[in-house]
């Protein structure tokens, strides 16, 4: 059962609308945390400067020598959409500056996540002085010591929570690692990437190495926004500049030739792009390398110069894509069979939390299981797959309220020994244990989450930003809305009403059209999934959306909700 959720709507609201903003945008935007205008200043003289980032300037000065001696870089990539955009931003970057670069990145079924002793030595067979990770590294202290080991150099990038101790001896640059002061703690690894090239140019250009100032690092900036939404990091004022202005360079026909193939691969118009395209259109594809093959060529992708070079790249990743999406959906059923033979269990009908495994479940495709049940149930939920020998490899998905990294890092502690590895963030997180550990860890795992969590909690709700007044609801406001950027932490708004239903019918055998008046108004829909006949009147929370047809675009409803 869906409950419907009015946000409330501050004082800022008429303070925003006093400034100038639009007076819905004003409501909208006021709900989301907005105090002043200065917040929605999105251009890229409001960024915060790379000098608080803690350790900035030492791997500011290390990339800059490297690059005044010729010494061989050797970027370690992760193999999802983050790690892959990273690289490509670092590649692109670095040898913009003179750098001799090359990059590797794990297979995931071969070598795991992060900086491992295996994943040093392939790097050190490009024989670097400097190994740079990207989106990992940060709790990679047997890999450090391996390259240590080597003669290489270490210089982690990373913007996952740190554990108790950091590995050394390395150059770090995270905004999570203490006492950094930098005002944004959610950008994502290809974020802090592009942050180290902004110091690595001022240090060169300071040094006078850059007599034509350097490269316009700007033009990394479709490439950065494409990583961040595909990461579902929180959309604060720094990631919401960096996705728009990143956003403006796709729309401009100025993204990197791979960016607009994936766009191109997927049927879809990059001129109309949006953060929602980047999160499920182009990101997909791009993750879809690292989840059931090798990211190498989304990599590639990303670094091709020409249409002619990224197309095939990106049909490759949109093949992997819909074999990725058939894979997923065998995995959900299966699981969905699973929960529903344990909810006939008196024991396990009133679980809080979802921890499932298969021996024959795809370890590249379980993090999205794990969404998609956390997303039907609303429970923190776990998905396992077989890994090397008896380990199990876990992925999971948590819901607000419940910080999924740091119940893993309890359970840890008061189960020690239970989990081998973990890390990640508040809402998505991996780990590794035995198989014969998963009994235990999935009981101290519900244990913690009936702690942290509230029954009140466990209940789906949808927030809506209330009702549209009459005349409120047109075409300008579905533009302006598609045009701002929104995503995680900063959600796109849906309104809700009471309509009357005058017309519906069926439209691609599963999805209904619809005509819904309210107050003399009248408004085309479109409630997907659905075919059975409406009530005459409804409810529904709906989001104003533009139907674009032979160059023309009308207002449309897409239906969210409906009771």
């Amino acid at each position: 059962m869906m409950e419907i959720i009015r946000r409330t709507v501050p004082p800022s609201a008429h303070t925003l609308a006093q400034s100038g903003v639009h007076p819905v945008l004003a409501r909208i935007f006021a709900a989301r945390g907005i105090i002043e205008t200065g917040e929605l200043d999105t251009t890229l003289a409001g960024l915060p400067s790379f000098a608080s980032l803690r350790g900035i300037e030492a791997a500011a000065n290390r990339l800059a020598d490297a690059i005044e001696r010729r010494e061989r870089i050797v970027i370690v990539a992760d193999y999802d959409a983050d790690g892959a955009t990273a690289c490509a931003v670092g590649v692109r970057g670095l040898s913009a500056m003179g750098a001799d670069i090359g990059f590797v990145v794990p297979n995931r079924f071969e070598y795991g996540y992060g900086l491992t002793p295996e994943i040093v030595a392939q790097a050190a067979a490009h024989s670097p002085r400097l190994i740079v990770t990207v989106d990992n590294g940060i709790a990679s202290h047997d890999g450090v010591a391996a390259a240590v080991a080597l003669g290489i150099e270490v210089l982690i990038t990373d913007h996952h929570l740190p554990g108790a101790t950091l590995p050394s001896p390395a150059l770090i640059v995270n905004p999570n690692q203490p006492d950094c002061a930098f005002a944004c703690k959610h950008l994502a690894g290809v974020g802090v990437m592009f942050y180290v090239l902004l110091a690595t140019r001022a240090t060169l250009r300071a040094r006078g190495r850059l007599p034509d100032g350097g490269p316009h690092l700007a033009k990394l900036l479709d490439l950065v926004a494409l990583g961040t939404v595909a990461d579902v990091v929180r959309l604060d004022r720094v990631n919401r500049t960096l996705v728009g202005q990143g956003l403006a360079r796709i729309r401009a026909g100025r993204a990197h030739p791979g960016v607009t193939a994936l766009f191109t691969a997927a049927g879809r118009d990059h001129r109309r792009a949006t953060a929602y395209h980047l999160g499920f259109v182009a990101g997909p594809r791009l993750n879809a390398a690292g989840r059931l093959a090798d990211m190498t060529v989304g990599i590639r992708c990303l670094l091709a110069d020409t249409a002619a070079s990224a197309l095939p790249l990106a049909t490759e990743l949109d093949r992997l894509n819909h074999e990725r999406r058939d894979v997923e959906a065998v995995m959900q059923e299966a699981a969905l069979l699973d929960l529903a033979a344990r909810t006939a269990e008196a024991a396990d009908a009133d679980a809080w939390t979802l921890c499932l495994y298969r021996p024959e479940w795809h370890q590249g495709v379980i993090g999205i299981v794990a969404s998609r049940l956390k997303e039907q149930f609303h429970r923190p939920a776990i998905v396992f797959a077989r890994g090397k020998g008896d380990e199990l490899k876990g992925s999971g998905r948590s819901i607000p309220g419940f910080h999924l990294r740091d119940a893993l890092d309890l359970i840890d502690k008061r189960a020690p020994g239970v989990i081998t590895r973990f890390g990640g963030h508040a809402f998505a997180a991996g780990l590794t244990l035995s198989k014969a550990a998963l009994p235990r860890f999935a009981a101290v795992f519900e244990t913690v989450a009936r702690e942290q969590l509230t029954a009140a909690q466990l209940k789906r709700a949808l927030e809506t930003d209330g009702v549209l007044a009459p005349g409120e609801l047109n075409l300008d406001l579905a533009t302006v809305l598609h045009d701002e950027v929104w995503g995680q932490g900063f959600p796109a708004p849906i309104f809700d009403d009471t309509f009357a239903v005058s017309a519906q019918r069926v439209v691609g055998e599963r999805h209904s059209r619809l005509v819904l008046t309210r107050a003399g108004e009248r408004f085309d829909a479109i409630l997907f999934n659905h075919v059975d006949s409406l009530p005459a009147s409804i409810r529904a929370a709906y989001r104003p959306d533009l139907n674009e047809w032979n160059g023309t675009a009308s207002l449309q409803l897409v239906i969210e909700h409906w009771e």
